[in-house]
C-alpha cells in the first residue's frame, strides 16, 4: 500500500507541546502500526508534489482560520482542488473547513461561540466505509469556526444543532473525500488540557466546566477511527453475521 500523507497545518499550544504528541504523531497512532506515513509541514510551504503517490492525505487541525491572510492558506486550497480525484482526502477540524472552503463552501467564525468538550453528532448519511454502523457519534471538539454553507457537491453525513454541517463527503471517481469538524485524534486528556489552557481568557468559565464534565463521558473515537481507516485503506466491510458483534 502507498503511504498516507499527513498535511500538518498546526501544532499544539506551546504550553502543551512537551506533555502531548504533535498532530502527525496522533494520526499515526490513529492509523496504527504498519501504515507508512509522510509528514508535510504545510505552514513551511511543504505539500506533496504528486498526490497520486499517496494512498490518501489527512489534513490536520490548526488554530488558523481559512479566511486568515497567511501565505500557506491559498497554496493549500489550490493543492486540495488539484488533488481531488487523485488521492483520498480526509479533513479534520481545520482540515474539514479548508476542504469545504476550497471546494466552494463558506466558512466563518460562528456566532454560537466556542465548541468544546464532547459533542454528539447525528449520523445523517450512510457511506460504505461506515463500519461499525452508528446512528450518532460523540467525539471531542475544539473550534470557533464552522462550515456555514457546504459545497454544492458535498453530502452532509453528520450534524448537530450546534454544528449542522459537522461531517461532509464527496465522490470523485474511485477517490472520494470526507471530513469532520471533530477531533477523533484527541485523547480526552489532551482535549481537557486544551480547555484549561484557554479558560477565562478565551473560553468562559462556565463553558469550560461543562466541557470538562462532558469529556469524562464515554466517547466514540474508536468508531470514527475505524471509519477513517476503512475510507483510506479500503478496508472491506465485515461479512454479515461475522465480525466484532457490534
Amino acid at each position: 500500500m502507498k503511504p498516507i500523507a499527513i498535511l500538518e497545518t498546526g501544532k499544539p499550544p506551546e504550553a502543551l507541546k512537551d506533555a502531548f504528541d504533535d498532530y502527525p504523531a496522533r494520526f499515526r497512532a490513529l492509523l496504527g502500526e504498519g501504515v507508512a506515513t509522510v509528514r508535510f509541514d504545510v505552514q513551511a510551504g511543504r505539500l506533496p508534489e504528486d498526490p497520486g503517490a499517496f494512498q490518501g492525505a489527512i489534513i490536520t487541525g490548526s488554530s488558523a482560520g481559512v479566511y486568515d491572510d497567511l501565505p500557506w492558506i491559498s497554496p493549500l486550497s489550490d493543492w486540495l482542488r488539484a488533488a481531488r480525484g487523485q488521492t483520498r482526502l480526509v479533513g479534520i477540524c481545520f482540515g474539514h473547513q479548508i476542504m469545504a472552503h476550497a471546494f466552494g463552501g463558506r466558512v466563518e467564525k460562528s456566532d454560537k461561540g466556542w465548541g468544546v468538550g464532547l459533542h454528539r453528532y447525528q449520523v445523517v448519511g450512510e457511506e460504505p466505509w461506515m463500519f461499525p454502523r452508528a446512528t450518532s457519534i460523540a467525539i471531542p471538539v475544539s473550534h470557533q469556526d464552522q462550515v456555514l454553507t457546504p459545497p454544492a457537491d458535498a453530502r452532509v453525513i453528520a450534524s448537530s444543532d450546534f454544528t449542522p454541517f459537522a461531517g461532509l463527503a464527496w465522490d470523485d471517481a474511485s477517490m472520494g473525500a470526507m471530513s469532520f469538524q471533530c477531533h477523533p485524534e484527541f485523547q480526552p486528556e489532551y482535549a481537557a488540557a486544551l480547555v484549561e489552557s484557554r479558560r477565562g481568557a478565551r473560553i468562559p468559565e462556565t463553558l469550560a466546566d461543562e466541557a470538562l464534565a462532558s469529556l469524562a463521558r464515554v466517547n466514540d473515537r474508536a468508531v470514527l477511527t475505524a471509519w477513517i481507516r476503512a475510507f483510506l485503506m479500503l478496508t472491506p466491510p465485515p461479512v454479515e453475521g461475522e465480525g466484532s458483534g457490534i
